[in-house]
């Protein structure tokens, strides 16, 4: 029997040594027909698991983990709390694992074995979010895309016995609201905004307090004028339009929160009217004179006694100014 050129194999019995019927057969066989599925097995697509487990795994290659669309802003905020930057704390919910790096970023981590388990970007660290002069959470923005929008994430924090991410929820589609307990806001003091300002801004709070005590500006303005405070001191962000506007150098229309502002402003325009006028006067020049409004009726109100009050003795309430050993307590 020929089974490959030049290949021929007895079944028959024969004189000598050679194989006896049948025991070379499964050998030719296996060999005509092992490579096969060999051949197959080599054509197999190996399909990588993508499920992350933590932003950083080091084990993971660089195009499987996850992709933030902007680096987290500054670190800002109480100082005590600059101890959790590099850190991360995660929580198992149902088949979800959540993970908060606090000033860095809030991830979320399909725990199944599913080929396309879901790992993804819930937030990174964009600015505080400021209620009674309190910082009362961190707002982690432009997460991962929720149809036409951004994931989000409020992360408040509250006293606890250790640093622990201890409830997460979404109240409404693509936001997220988590709960971080930490012994490092138990002080009554710890999350007050006022004495974490450097001086100079202390003063300017200073003086929006007074203003408003003298009913120099409204309520509004007063929320305004610290609106500005936080933004430069860069607890809040400042909007796409405002920035835009500081980095083009637009020269903005002027506008007076204060009294104290609207009357060093009028005593400016007095002086340079007065030296246009000398200079007309010098040079023969004849011009129309008008009639002048008086300061009091410029202003429309009765001018204050004092034209300007002594900023370097006030202070804010207790409440605001906090205790200086509040940061020497918790280090």
């Amino acid at each position: 029997m020929e089974l490959l050129p030049g290949l021929r194999l007895r079944l028959g019995p024969g004189p000598g040594p050679g194989p006896r019927p049948g025991s070379v057969l499964p050998l030719l066989l296996l060999f005509w027909l092992g490579p096969r599925p060999l051949a197959r097995a080599g054509k197999m697509k190996i399909v990588e698991e993508p499920n992350t487990f933590g932003l950083n795994n080091p084990f993971l290659p660089q195009t499987s983990r996850l992709q933030a669309k902007r680096d987290p802003s500054a670190t800002s905020g109480p100082a005590h709390l600059f101890r959790l930057s590099g850190k991360c704390f995660s929580l198992v919910e149902s088949m979800y694992k959540y993970e908060f790096c606090p000033f860095h970023n809030v991830t979320q981590h399909e725990q199944t074995f599913r080929w396309n388990a879901y790992s993804g970007i819930l937030g990174i660290w964009d600015e505080w979010e400021i209620f009674n002069n309190t910082f009362t959470g961190m707002w982690m923005r432009e997460g991962d895309s929720c149809g036409s929008k951004s994931r989000q994430t409020k992360v408040d924090l509250a006293c606890g016995k250790s640093h622990k991410l201890a409830r997460v929820s979404e109240p409404s589609t693509c936001v997220y609201s988590l709960t971080f307990e930490t012994p490092l806001v138990c002080h009554p003091h710890a999350l007050l905004v006022y004495p974490t300002l450097p001086e100079n801004l202390q003063q300017k709070w200073d003086k929006t307090e007074q203003s408003l005590a003298d009913e120099l500006i409204t309520p509004q303005g007063y929320d305004k004028l610290l609106k500005e405070i936080f933004e430069e001191a860069g607890y809040l962000k400042v909007s796409t339009e405002k920035a835009a506007t500081n980095s083009e150098g637009d020269v903005k229309s002027p506008e007076f929160e204060t009294l104290e502002k609207c009357n060093k402003e009028y005593e400016e325009l007095s002086k340079e009217l007065k030296r246009l006028k000398d200079l007309l006067t010098q040079n023969h020049v004849a011009y129309t004179k008008q009639r002048e409004s008086t300061r009091a009726e410029h202003l429309d109100y009765k001018t204050p006694a004092t034209s300007s009050p002594v900023w370097s003795s006030i202070r804010p309430p207790e409440h605001l100014r906090g205790d200086t050993g509040l940061q020497n307590d918790l280090l």
